[in-house]
C-alpha cells in the first residue's frame, strides 16, 4: 500500500519502519529547537507532515516502548487516531507521566504510527439483545485473571 504524504516543513521526515515486519512506523519530532515537558504535562509535538488515507484506513498513533517505558512518554490520548479524510498535520500530543523532566530532542522518533483498516458501523436502536454467558456483567464480572 501507498501512502502519500506532505511534508508541512522542511526539517519533516517521512515515517520510517525499524525493522522489516514492524508493524508501527517512527514519526518523528519536527521542532525547531529541543523541547521539554515537565512531569504530569503535556506537550502538542508536530511532525511536520500530513498525510492521504485510503478511505476504509486510519492511521493509530501509539506509543513507542522504549520512550514510554524507559522516560514515561506516551501520547496523552493513549492512541490517536488519523481520519482517512484529515488532511492537517499530524501532531503527538506527548505526555510526561514521569516526576522529571523530559526533553524532546529535534527529530527524536516520539510515536509510532500503525495503518489499520475499520468498519464503519450503522448504529440501530433495539429494544431488546442477545442473550450471552456473560450477560450484562461489566469489569472483571469473568472471575479470570
Amino acid at each position: 500500500m501507498k501512502i502519500a504524504i506532505k511534508k508541512l516543513r522542511e526539517n519533516a521526515v517521512l515515517p520510517e519502519y525499524g525493522s522489516e515486519y514492524a508493524a508501527g512506523a517512527d514519526l518523528r519530532a519536527c521542532i525547531e529547537s529541543e523541547l521539554t515537558i515537565n512531569p504530569h504535562e503535556t506537550a502538542f509535538i508536530p511532525t511536520g507532515l500530513a498525510l492521504e488515507l485510503p478511505v476504509g484506513y486510519a492511521g493509530l498513533i501509539y506509543a513507542r516502548s522504549g520512550l514510554a517505558c524507559k522516560r514515561g512518554l506516551a501520547p496523552a490520548n493513549k492512541v490517536g487516531v488519523v481520519d482517512c479524510d484529515y488532511r492537517g498535520e499530524v501532531t503527538v500530543a506527548l505526555h510526561n507521566h514521569s516526576e522529571i523532566p523530559q526533553t524532546v530532542a529535534v527529530g527524536e522518533r516520539i510515536a509510532q504510527l500503525v495503518i489499520t483498516p475499520y468498519i464503519t458501523a450503522e448504529f440501530i436502536e433495539s429494544e431488546t439483545l442477545s442473550d450471552t454467558v456473560r450477560g450484562s456483567g461489566g469489569f472483571g464480572s469473568t472471575g479470570r485473571k
